[in-house]
């Protein structure tokens, strides 16, 4: 889940596809509204004025527009794209932010898969899936492969790995120069992705979400791992009349 460096109060539109409209406060139901780490985080359901009888369910963070159920192609496409790559049963996966759920649910959704792990920075947003407030709250919670815990994804990948996974979904920032936090570049620099390779067991993949291309980073890729794809996921909003184009990339050991 990213944080946008704007003025509080303008809205934030870094994922694909999302509406851009003026939203009247009788419009929206807040389902949770609390102060976190990163400032006030607010979890809010509302109809589309767009399209009457459409509910979707958006995170913001200081009023400004993190993610959205409106629009969920390349949360999906992460977990598909990586899944695609790997041949083996039973894989055991690692998620970097759980957000809405939608990522976590896509690799859930394969049967070949035996256990996914989601490392949430924001206790929060881990209180909301256990309060049932998230719209996927009782699919996951009731699939006994799911499990998340609260922590710092990049720190755990920095450090030397206690267990090997054979996915490794990340979908923190909005892009690897955009990022939640200035320490956490360090994960995109080839350092960085080295240490992360250590996590992934042998024919592993890692799997990267952005809303922008990022050639220095798919370079770093490119000399850590032996095979690198880059994936760009266009997703047309027929509201505004307007395409956007987020970015995966995909890295195998």
């Amino acid at each position: 889940m990213g944080i946008g460096q704007r003025s509080p109060g303008v809205p934030l539109v870094q994922r694909a596809g999302l509406e851009v409209e003026n939203v009247s406060p009788s419009n929206i139901e807040i389902l949770a509204c609390e102060p976190s780490r990163l400032g006030v985080l607010c979890l809010r359901r509302r109809e589309l004025l767009g399209e009457p009888g459409t509910v979707v369910t958006e995170i913001t963070l200081n009023h400004e527009l993190l993610m959205s159920s409106q629009s969920t192609a390349s949360e999906r496409a992460l977990a598909g794209g990586a899944l695609g790559m790997h041949a083996g049963t039973d894989l055991t996966v690692l998620v970097g932010g759980l957000g809405l759920g939608y990522t976590a649910r896509e690799a859930l959704a394969c049967e070949r898969v035996g256990r996914v792990e989601v490392v949430e920075f924001l206790p929060e947003v881990i209180g909301w899936l256990k309060r049932g407030l998230l719209p996927l709250a009782a699919e996951l919670k009731g699939d006994r492969r799911f499990a998340v815990v609260e922590g710092d994804v990049y720190d755990r990948l920095s450090r030397p790995p206690e267990r090997m996974f054979d996915l490794i979904l990340i979908d923190v920032d909005h892009s690897p120069e955009e990022r939640l936090d200035a320490a956490a570049g360090s994960f995109y620099t080839e350092e960085g992705l080295s240490a992360a390779k250590e996590h992934l067991a042998p024919g592993g993949v890692l799997a990267v979400w952005s809303y922008a291309e990022s050639s220095p980073f798919a370079d770093a890729l490119g000399r850590v791992f032996r095979e690198v794809r880059v994936q760009p996921v266009s997703v047309e909003n027929r509201l505004i009349g307007a395409e956007h184009t987020d970015w995966l990339f995909f890295a195998r050991g």
